[in-house]
């Protein structure tokens, strides 16, 4: 699971895993959270453990507990502080932890500055909106002054929706939040003319006369649409997104000597012309004012070692997008205008045929009708102003012979724990555990084994994407143990879940995840697409397999469990030998 729905803990002090499963000590104790914890969530788990004998209690109240002493109720949180005391026979321990709540409304004239939007430089066309957003004292008149002395009126909110994070989903909790705005102000115009318009300045009044000044902290400018700048992205893969900043959702990468004109900025952040937002530090500015469009002609395929090669002569690189079907292959350029009179696709064991079609002005879409309902991954690149898309054969012959299987031990030093259970096992503990029994039931199945760590290895998510796409595996799995946000249960949440992020995956995390839950007789905690930089490689399906919640007081019992291990690593190895025999071809368009 991704960084931000682990336990962050940052404890010294860590548990190895024994030969015996692991059990509650002689103290007690609490490894989630730590004293002085802060959180916006309502309610928080408390994640434990004592000696067996004896009760625990919590605000004097008595606690439920694993058979083995472990623990984890779940209690409301008040907005401020919170104290939680513990006890178990003479031993006491006390927790402080606080909920922090959204700044409200100031009570006397004026604003909260970090409320002013927008909250960094913008350049935006002419005509666009262009909204502003404030927090000021509820029953004021409220507007924003800019550029020629133009007043924008702000309108008072009497409610607003708020959407939980995405993580909420894993709880179950990712319902809009209907709430009373007291305080809130926004308001929205346009501008015709080109020209800085300069920092806008926020004014509150009262009706009795009363004015308060506050400038925003971003500068406006109108771009001249015959002026756009043009950049070329210089990352090996520049990040595309919905919007200025990380909360947005990804886009296809978009490969290296990409170029696009700017049509907006927002902070560090630049929108392209067709529509996808990148940091500016992964583009160079381009010293040409030729407008960034290609036409394109014929296509033809190349085979390679392993791979199919369809190379797309163009005039220039351009942005690009791809959407992958159960039988489809579907790759979309942008400022581009088709002339397309010939296509050479040759015998080829993956590709059934090419269709395309200008579905609009500046876009035309290639789609590949597949031979298989299985896609093995695919890599892009430009080379010169040629696009070049690769698209994987499948292994030759069936079973694991021909097989490479990477396998990520997730987390993996003191400075990456990942989860905690309730005895202070670490999660880089049992994933290093496990992968390594996998790895042994996968090599006597004749598979190759890769593994991107076989210790303590400090290893950032994109160094382990950095040695899938090096590696170029089969298939890549990351085996990882489960930890909820604050808002959840960890009582009542348990189970085997799998994460994937392109269709390719998709087939793969359901079969094993289903193996798993159908074959041990585990808790099914689900199967998610999930934009995690462990499911995001395409030269290979790539997913993630949550095998279990370390903070569960029993499961966690299971997960450390050498007998318990032992079988899950069969029946993981199992699964994905069982996998690679199924039938993913027509018996009508098989290649030999």
């Amino acid at each position: 699971m991704q960084v931000g729905l682990k336990l962050a803990l940052l404890f010294s002090a860590m548990v190895a895993i024994t030969p015996s499963r692991v059990i509650a000590g002689e103290a007690l104790q609490v490894v989630y959270p730590p004293d002085g914890h802060q959180t916006t969530a309502t309610q928080i788990f408390l994640i434990g453990s004592a000696p067996a004998q004896g009760q625990v209690t919590v605000n004097g109240k008595g606690i439920k507990r694993s058979s083995t002493g472990n623990f984890a109720p779940s209690f409301p949180l008040a907005v401020g502080e919170n104290i939680f005391t513990l006890q178990h026979g003479s031993q006491t321990l006390m927790l402080k932890v606080t909920r922090t709540a959204a700044a409200t409304a100031p009570t006397t004239l004026g604003f909260i500055p970090d409320s002013l939007e927008p909250q960094v430089d913008l350049a935006l066309a002419p005509y666009e909106p262009l909204c502003f957003k404030a927090k000021a004292t509820p029953n004021a008149q409220v507007s924003v002054i800019l550029g020629n002395q133009v007043v924008v009126p702000l309108q008072a909110l009497a409610s607003t929706v708020n959407l939980p994070p995405n993580s909420a989903v894993l709880t179950q909790n990712n319902q809009p939040i209907p709430q009373d705005s007291p305080g809130q102000y926004t308001g929205c115009t346009v501008f015709s003319e080109v020209g800085t318009l300069g920092k806008p300045i926020f004014q509150a009044t009262t009706k009795d006369g009363q004015v308060v000044d506050m400038p925003g902290a971003g500068t406006v400018e109108i771009l001249d649409p015959s002026w756009l700048s043009v950049i070329e992205v210089i990352s090996e893969q520049g990040v595309a997104r919905t919007g200025p900043s990380t909360d947005y959702s990804r886009l296809t990468p978009l490969p290296k000597g990409t170029q696009a004109r700017v049509t907006g900025k927002s902070g560090e952040w630049l929108r392209l012309d067709y529509g996808g937002w990148i940091k500016a530090k992964e583009t160079l500015l381009v010293p040409s004012g030729r407008l960034p469009h290609a036409l394109i002609r014929s296509v033809r395929s190349r085979q390679v070692p392993g791979w199919t090669e369809l190379v797309f002569p163009l005039e220039l690189p351009v942005p690009i997008r791809v959407d992958q079907g159960d039988r489809t292959f579907t790759l979309t350029l942008y400022n581009t205008t088709a002339q397309t009179d010939v296509i050479a696709i040759h015998d080829d064991p993956i590709l059934r045929r090419l269709d395309w079609q200008q579905t609009a002005p500046g876009q035309v879409d290639y789609r590949f009708q597949l031979k298989s309902n299985r896609q093995w991954g695919y890599k892009l690149r430009y080379e010169g102003t040629s696009l070049i898309l690769s698209l994987r054969h499948p292994p030759r012959e069936a079973g694991l012979s021909q097989v490479k299987i990477l396998l990520d031990p997730g987390h993996g030093s003191p400075n990456d724990l990942g989860a905690r259970g309730p005895t202070g096992t670490p999660e880089k503990d049992v994933t290093l555990v496990i992968s390594r029994l996998v790895k042994a039931e996968l090599e006597k199945r004749g598979a190759t084994v890769l593994m991107t760590r076989e210790g303590d290895q400090d290893l950032y998510p994109q160094d382990r994407v950095d040695i899938i796409n090096a590696q170029e595996p089969t298939v890549a799995i990351s085996l990882h143990y489960n930890a909820l946000p604050d808002q959840g249960n960890a009582e009542q949440t348990q189970g085997v879940g799998a994460f994937w992020y392109h269709a390719q995956s998709h087939d793969l995390a359901n079969f094993l995840h289903r193996q798993l839950v159908d074959k041990l007789g585990r808790p099914d905690y689900g199967v998610f697409w999930n934009n995690l930089a462990l499911t995001r490689p395409t030269v290979a399906p790539a997913v993630l397999m949550e095998l279990g919640f370390m903070i569960h007081p029993t499961e966690f019992e299971w997960i450390t469990d050498p007998k318990a291990q032992q079988t899950l690593a069969v029946n993981l190895a199992k699964a994905i030998a069982a996998w690679f025999t199924q039938p993913t071809t027509d018996p009508d368009t098989s290649v030999p």
